[in-house]
């Protein structure tokens, strides 16, 4: 059983969110071409990332809680996990957004931009010569500027606070992965390449890659449901000249 910890994670955060995409009040399932697109498209770089650095010792994965089964030197499990999470994300960013409604005013955007911005910027200064720290929050920060500054999303301060409203699935998922629970974890981590400050046993650097991979998916699929509709074809200067971006 412990050689399928990591694909029951998998199943198990993903699961229910396919199930109730079909409920008649969601129909989540109409944007199902469009989310695997938006994954897709996110993903390559992330999974890049994830190769090199597993490449280097930044991190590795026990293999006591996998299948076995690897692709370019990642466990299958962690390839699943690129389309798993992402899915669990948007869908609750999509009901969120669709069924409930989150007012946050655009003056917050700026306000999170800047904090964040902020906040990555010292961690680059302090926290050069550590490379998850230094390579997340360069792509953080880089993410929160493309959104505000270039794309000017409407919905950074609603996606925020819907990535905070994640945390309760976000602790147990990458708690378990990272060790809570298990007598060794899942996803092992090079000490000299972190901060070395964890929530339970989360290194504070996951809070800001799955918060950038989290605003990207929701980037990548708002843009593509609204290309999507009015049929405009998906190429590198119709994303990057897109400008606002509604929901």
């Amino acid at each position: 059983m412990r050689a399928y910890t990591y694909l029951l994670i998998d199943f198990l955060t993903v699961i229910a969110c396919f199930v109730f995409s079909f409920n008649k009040w969601i129909r989540f399932d109409r944007h199902f071409a469009v989310f695997l697109i938006s994954a897709a498209f996110t993903g390559v770089p992330l999974i890049a990332w994830d190769i090199w650095f597993a490449h280097q010792g930044i991190w590795w994965f026990n293999e006591t809680y996998t299948t076995g089964m690897t692709m370019l030197g990642l466990p299958i499990e962690e390839w699943l996990f690129f389309v798993c999470i992402p899915f669990s994300s948007v869908f609750t960013f999509y009901c969120l957004d669709t069924l409930v409604t989150l007012s946050v005013p655009l003056k917050y955007n700026a306000y999170i931009t800047y904090a964040g911005v902020t906040c990555c910027l010292a961690a680059v200064t302090v926290y050069h010569d550590r490379l998850y720290t230094l390579v997340v929050a360069l792509f953080t920060a880089t993410t929160m500027s493309y959104l505000h500054f270039v794309s000017k999303a409407n919905w950074i301060g609603k996606a925020s606070l819907i990535y905070l409203l994640l945390m309760f699935g976000f602790f147990p998922v990458n708690g378990i992965l990272t060790g809570t629970g298990l007598q060794s974890p899942i996803v092992n981590y090079n000490l000299n390449e972190i901060m070395r400050v964890r929530i339970l046993t989360i290194p504070i650097e996951d809070f800001l890659y799955g918060y950038s991979q989290f605003m990207l998916n929701i980037y990548c699929f708002v843009l593509f449901k609204k290309r999507w509709r009015s049929k405009v074809p998906f190429t590198i200067q119709t994303i990057l000249t897109a400008g606002e971006v509604e929901s």
